[in-house]
């Protein structure tokens, strides 16, 4: 397989490298964290500026049409430059539902709206008993003039707090974990019924705790069968999680060995210590162990073999979470003391590396779901 960039995805990096690398430093950051919504809505007119919005959805639809190398690559970039944008929850996440279970006409809207910088949406999956399960939903839709209504609690919505849209699983059918049943709706995020109680999480991005009370909805998709959809855009979002988490690793390991060139102790740079340089390299080995795992995982992503596609992003899932907690642990042990400071930047990483780990099942998770069928096993 080659794995080489061809001419237009090395200037789409570039190009992403360079707007990070001018707006995006550690002291902005800190500046967009503390706007309205959590993030720099004129940061994400720029994404808008450069296409970024657009990328994953087909040219017939109004995107890019591009694939997942694609957007490997701008989440590698923002995870370097640990981005609070809600790219991922929009884009990625919702985006990926989009792209699956919409019609034409709600594609025409949502799409439009999105790559114009004008709309956010987050996808409101998760509740609290569901352990990771995508077919546990209890949330409710019943049906009700031509439409449909929906109560239930939805947790851990991400950056759902401020989405103009959010896209809801609801059961119109069956029992809390069959997998028949479930179907998405489309529902305004300040539609009557519908409240919302936001958050800061760890990692500085934001998420909301969202109530549905008999909310109009509008069906996206299939009904009560989504939930093969549901299980595509959220295989191909933790092959998007993986790059991003690979960019964060990656800063986090050059910063470090960087750290060790200058820290004295004893009068001379701790670098010069082998056990030290053993553990740099340590850190080194598990990044690239998972870069291998995010190529392979996004080249997998696409896979029409269902059982080999979900096997690829478990395995990706165990060998991201072993690698990040490895090389989060490592950078804030040999920083010392300042590596556990809020101003210093190898500790966001660390709590954003955490919670990509937690984000749709940690490594235990998907290690259980591999010893389940016949997949590749993480090392």
């Amino acid at each position: 397989m080659d794995f080489e960039l061809n001419e237009d995805q090395s200037m789409l990096k570039d190009s992403v490298d360079r707007l990070t690398a001018d707006l995006y430093d550690f002291e902005k950051r800190k500046h967009y964290r503390q706007g309205p919504k959590g993030y720099s809505e004129e940061m994400w007119g720029r994404f808008a500026e450069q296409g970024l919005l657009l990328l994953p959805f087909s040219e017939d639809d109004g995107g890019l049409g591009l694939g997942g190398v694609e957007t490997m690559i701008v989440m590698e970039a923002l995870g370097r430059s640990l981005v609070v944008e809600p790219y991922f929850a929009t884009v990625v996440l919702s985006g990926g539902l989009i792209r699956h279970a919409a019609s034409a006409e709600q594609k025409a809207e949502l799409i439009a709206a999105i790559g114009g910088g004008e709309l956010t949406v987050a996808f409101a999956h998760s509740e609290r008993l569901a352990r990771h399960e995508l077919a546990h939903v209890e949330t409710k839709a019943t049906a009700k003039g031509g439409g449909y209504v929906l109560t239930g609690e939805k947790s851990l919505v991400l950056h759902g707090d401020s989405a103009g849209k959010l896209i809801v699983s609801a059961r119109m059918s069956g029992a809390a974990r069959d997998r028949d049943g479930v179907a998405l709706f489309l529902v305004d995020g300040n539609a009557p019924g519908v409240s919302r109680r936001g958050y800061a999480t760890q990692d500085g991005l934001r998420a909301a705790e969202v109530s549905l009370d008999g909310v109009e909805a509008e069906l996206m998709g299939p009904a009560g069968a989504a939930l093969p959809l549901i299980e595509r855009a959220v295989g191909e979002a933790i092959a998007a999680l993986c790059g991003e988490a690979v960019g964060i690793m990656a800063d986090a390991h050059k910063s470090t060995v960087e750290y060790l060139k200058v820290r004295s102790q004893f009068g001379q740079t701790i670098g010069s210590f082998q056990a030290l340089q053993h553990r740099a390299a340590e850190m080194y080995v598990a990044l690239e162990q998972a870069r291998s795992m995010a190529l392979y995982v996004t080249a997998m992503a696409v896979s029409d073999d269902e059982a080999e596609r979900k096997a690829a992003v478990h395995a990706a899932k165990v060998q991201i979470g072993r690698s990040a907690r490895l090389i989060g642990q490592q950078a804030i042990q040999l920083h010392g003391g300042v590596g556990v400071t809020d101003e210093y930047k190898v500790a966001h990483s660390f709590k954003r590396l955490t919670m990509i780990e937690m984000l749709f099942g940690d490594a235990d998770h998907h290690l259980a779901k591999l010893a389940q069928g016949d997949g590749v096993l993480a090392a």
